[in-house]
């Protein structure tokens, strides 16, 4: 079975760990039948025998030896049980961690089609519920399988050792109780391939309520939310009464069967004692293991019903361990570890997501190092999508999009995005101080560059004035702060990594003109080379670029200058007259 090959596979470095805690359990296990052995030479040699009164008086040393020996052995069982415990343990919580350390850094692998995809929700239900329930079973499922089987199985064994008339009869519910269980596991799988899509469903919309929160207050949608959250919750609530009581709805037929093994041992073994088949202590003894036979059919149901849990969890943990990025290194990347001069050219590029509509069509431009350039036009004509081809977070679906005159293709992703710098209108910051989210791309960067960068982005005033200044914690997104304050520290951080290429994609559009203008001013006085591309809606924003690009309709409609734009008609002048 794939699912178990994969858990050997990732139980790598745990293995002797695992494999001894299995022996220990096929060992203690195995156990079980000397305590009834034993207790059947005590009651035919010392009680109930035709020599028992002989023995008892002349050998009752032989009787302690036999009383001592079964204490022993439940005290070195009971160690063996406990030290396997231990182990199975450590190798569960071992391949969980590790498990989710590879989640975790393959998701960050993953290209942003991934995440247009997946739903955060279900990625940390992934991470978190699932991945638990690989350590149950672990831990537990695949424990109690062997259990069952060496207890049954030595059970079985000793019974055929002693008379197997008397054994046939004690398993003869064994294949009823089987058909039972197979029928129960062909009716609770999809169920619980359907509980793990509800509870994903469920924790999507706790995340997305949570993270959402401002919007919702503000449209007072509280209740509105309340019910949403409310259905989703009774779907799940439903979806798990579902799968349990599909398993209630077997377990009596399963309980009434393994508690029939009683009665037919009281029958036939009654019986055979009378007609002196069996002695008394036989009998005893198949009474004392009577539980070995009964136990493992009532676990049956309980195994199979966890190991349908496990197969639904364990197929969606696998489809993010495999899943791999389309956008990689290629092995034959140039390597160009220094800094990037930060040309920029387009030759012919269009792009469409999923192979459809064409949202970028033959765009063509060059930009020289150092240049600044604007890129301007109506909502959705693809200004951001254009500015994302350059680092690679999509990739052009035909033509070439080319840094220092070498395909981004051709370019090692690492080396190619430590020399990007980009801010964003939607800005994410971390949940850290503001020092640590403008020093987010260089760590060990001194406090006064820090500061620095700040002045430049215009955010050392407002940053000044805070609760802690520079170590003011920042709430979740950047909660606490004004949109333009975010946009400040999302400028500061992408300086701070003194990129040869930074994208400002309408990263002053929350700003006031003033400081608008001393942002500009700090981006022409930087200390490094710094090629410049602004995504823009103000006229304010543009009109100092060395170059702007309007786009419409995911073409390039004009190129030029602020005075040659404004000099002939078209989308340029449209929005300079407007906005003037």
């Amino acid at each position: 079975m794939f699912q178990l090959k994969w858990l050997w596979e990732n139980l790598k470095g745990y293995r002797a760990v695992y494999v001894a805690a299995l022996c220990m359990t096929v060992i203690c296990q195995s156990m079980y039948i000397i305590t009834p052995h034993y207790s059947q030479r005590i009651i035919d040699e010392y009680i109930n025998g035709e020599n028992a009164a002989e023995n008892l008086a002349n050998n009752s040393r032989g009787l302690i030896v036999l009383v001592l020996t079964m204490v022993g052995f439940t005290l070195l069982r009971t160690c063996i049980t406990y030290t396997s415990n231990i182990c199975y343990e450590k190798a569960s919580q071992g391949i969980i961690y590790k498990v989710r350390n590879y989640l975790f850094m393959n998701v960050q692998r993953q290209d942003r089609d991934f995440f247009d995809k997946n739903r955060t929700g279900d990625l940390m239900t992934r991470i978190s519920g699932d991945l638990d329930m690989i350590r149950h079973s672990v831990a537990w499922i695949i424990k109690s399988i062997l259990e069952c089987l060496v207890l049954y199985t030595a059970s079985v064994i000793f019974f055929f050792s002693i008379d197997a008339l008397m054994a046939v009869c004690m398993i003869s519910l064994t294949p009823v109780i089987f058909g039972i269980t197979m029928s129960l596991k062909k009716v609770v799988g999809p169920k619980y391939v359907t509980l793990r899509d509800k509870l994903s469903a469920m924790n999507t919309g706790a995340e997305e309520n949570i993270s959402g929160n401002r919007v919702i207050r503000a449209f007072a949608r509280e209740d509105y939310e309340r019910e949403k959250f409310d259905e989703q919750n009774r779907d799940y609530s439903s979806a798990n009464k579902d799968a349990s009581l599909t398993w209630l709805r077997y377990f009596p037929y399963i309980e009434i069967t393994a508690q029939s093994l009683s009665v037919v041992q009281l029958l036939a073994g009654g019986l055979f004692v009378i007609s002196g088949r069996i002695t008394i202590g036989e009998y005893t003894a198949f009474s004392g293991l009577i539980w070995t036979m009964t136990n493992p059919m009532r676990m049956l149901g309980n195994i199979v019903n966890d190991l349908q849990r496990f197969m639904a969890s364990v197929n969606k943990i696998i489809e993010i361990y495999y899943a791999r990025p389309l956008i990689v290194d290629r092995s034959d990347a140039v390597d160009i570890p220094g800094k990037m001069k930060g040309e920029i050219e387009f030759k012919n590029v269009s792009f469409s997501y999923n192979g459809r509509n064409d949202v970028l069509k033959n765009i063509s431009f060059s930009v020289k190092p150092g240049e600044t350039v604007a890129i301007m036009g109506p909502t959705g004509s693809g200004k951001t999508t254009l500015v994302n081809l350059i680092s690679r977070m999509y990739e052009a679906t035909s033509g070439e999009v080319c840094v220092d005159g070498v395909n981004v293709h051709m370019l090692k992703l690492s080396q190619l995005r430590k020399n990007i710098g980009m801010a964003s209108q939607d800005v994410l910051l971390f949940s850290d101080t503001i020092d640590g989210n403008i020093a987010f791309g260089r760590s060990d960067m001194p406090e006064e560059e820090v500061v620095n960068y700040a002045s430049l982005a215009a955010a050392d005033d407002f940053i000044r004035k805070t609760s802690d200044g520079y170590n003011t914690i920042i709430g979740e997104r950047g909660v606490g702060l004004s949109g333009g304050q975010k946009q400040r520290i999302a400028l500061a951080r992408a300086l701070a990594v003194r990129p040869s290429v930074l994208i400002l994609d309408d990263t002053t559009s929350a700003v006031d003109m003033e400081t608008e203008k001393y942002i500009q001013k700090s981006l022409k006085s930087l200390d490094f080379t710094c090629t410049t591309l602004i995504i823009a809606q103000r006229i304010s924003s543009a009109k100092d670029a060395d170059k702007i690009i309007i786009l419409r309709d995911g073409r390039i409609e004009d190129i030029g200058t602020h005075e040659e734009l404004i000099s002939r008609e078209g989308y340029y002048k449209e929005v300079y007259e407007l906005q003037i």
